[in-house]
């Protein structure tokens, strides 16, 4: 008796042109954004910056989730561009900088892991509007592969132009607000996917553009 694959347990039916589609036909977009240090603002700032949050969240029409994604920084391909550079430096001085500044990330991977956090939007859009379904029906379609819905092209182009207008209002907010953003591609959105599933994995064994893959299904 085959296996299930691990598809089955995914709630992931395809990604395609910056979207991703779940199996019951609803679409999301995901916008990584920066951070603001916001201790380190003065308290006029952060007044401002609270303000212009809640002025966001007033303005949002449909639902949206944020996600705070912490990662163990893999620092090896830096330390051997440093170790590179320093092979090739001709100037003394420098190397012996380069090799102190070696020595001290070295110092600081031994006291503690050095995490990295990583901020996303999930911007949903729901072809039914309002007419969902429940928990229950979501979770058993969820575990059941054959149960997915199949947009046409023609269709899938309409949903995302109101998906794009969404994305594009939000985007105006949090550049309203000094955060840096960006959409998402086909590639992003099924590398994040990846390395999320497979965290161990995708340190080792990076995955390949889809160029060269060949096709666009999670």
């Amino acid at each position: 008796m085959a296996k299930p694959t691990t598809q089955k347990y995914l709630n992931i039916a395809e990604i395609r042109d910056n979207v991703v589609i779940l199996k019951d036909g609803t679409m999301r977009a995901i916008i990584m954004c920066s951070s603001i240090n916001f201790a380190l603002k003065s308290e006029e700032e952060q007044n401002a910056l609270i303000t212009g949050y809640m002025e966001f969240l007033n303005s949002l029409e449909n639902p949206l989730q944020i996600v705070v994604q912490s990662r163990k920084l893999d620092t090896e391909n830096y330390m051997n561009r440093l170790r590179e550079a320093q092979k090739k430096q001709t100037n003394d001085l420098l190397k012996v900088q380069i090799s102190g500044y070696l020595d001290f990330i070295n110092q600081l991977i031994e006291i503690g892991e050095i995490m990295t956090k990583r901020f996303y939007l999930v911007v949903p859009f729901n072809p039914m509007g309002a007419k969902s379904k429940g928990f229950f029906a979501r979770l058993k379609e969820s575990f059941s592969v054959g149960q997915q819905i199949k947009i046409k092209k023609e269709k899938f182009q309409q949903y995302k132009q109101e998906l794009d207008l969404n994305i594009a209002n939000i985007q105006s907010a949090l550049t309203s607000m000094g955060l840096d953003n960006v959409v998402l591609d086909t590639q992003g959105l099924i590398e994040l996917f990846y390395n999320a599933y497979n965290p161990k994995t995708s340190q080792n064994q990076k995955l390949r553009d889809i160029s060269q893959i060949g096709f666009e299904r999670f």
